[in-house]
């Protein structure tokens, strides 16, 4: 069983609809796609754009935690940790639609988009390139899942499964509330008051608006 299974009690439940991060795929691509990419100097909140001078890009995370915004209300729809490609399955989009952002010290290298197909048709990788795809496409349509059709307390608590299950860079560099925001459509004083009523009772432990720990949050609010 994964860490994510262990500390994401929706992965098991009838809501939940996602599988394992597909690594031995990923890092197969990255492997074939790496040699042709160049480094791209980053820091940690660093806007990265799909487009550059005409030009559509991919990304490769090798290191770090970054996040897929939308640009027209700043919504955060995906968060990813390294290994990952970014810029694959939003070939037919518009590519001022949605930016990445980096969170911490992240290794990203980048490469035309036009290469990265050719490479990958070459050597025929197109198992691997399908699976990713499937598990980006999965993780946004879960996520819009989520907060679309749960009251705010279920909401909040899956949000928070979420954030634990991040790497501890990423948890250590956002807040719960911005954290739960950006990623919603809920107001922050509804995410402030069920955040402290949750903390009074013992059920998340938090240093500085930082997430912790969890103990075992109740299904009902």
């Amino acid at each position: 069983m994964t860490v994510y299974e262990q500390q994401n009690p929706f992965y098991n439940d009838e809501k939940n609809i996602l599988n394992p991060k597909p690594l031995i795929e990923i890092e197969a691509l990255i492997s074939s796609l790496n040699p042709f990419s160049n480094k791209l100097e980053t820091k940690p909140r660093q806007i990265i754009n799909y487009l550059d001078s005409d030009e559509r890009k991919c990304f490769l995370l090798h290191k770090g935690n970054v996040s897929l915004y939308r640009s027209v209300d700043g919504m955060v729809l995906n968060t990813e940790s390294a290994p990952f490609i970014f810029g694959m399955s939003t070939q037919l989009m518009d590519q001022e639609y949605l930016y990445i952002r980096t969170h911490d010290e992240s290794v990203v290298s980048w490469m035309p988009l036009d290469l990265a197909n050719k490479i990958i048709a070459k050597e025929g990788l197109w198992k691997e390139l399908s699976t990713q795809l499937i598990y980006s496409i999965t993780r946004v349509y879960d996520h819009c899942t989520k907060i679309s059709s749960l009251s705010s307390y279920d909401i909040i608590r899956y949000q928070l499964y979420e954030l634990i299950s991040e790497t501890e860079e990423m948890r250590s560099s956002v807040s719960i509330a911005n954290y739960i925001q950006s990623r919603t459509f809920l107001s922050r004083s509804s995410i402030m008051k069920i955040l402290a009523q949750l903390k009074a009772g013992g059920y998340i432990i938090t240093d500085r608006g930082c997430l912790q720990a969890i103990n075992n949050i109740p299904l009902k609010y």
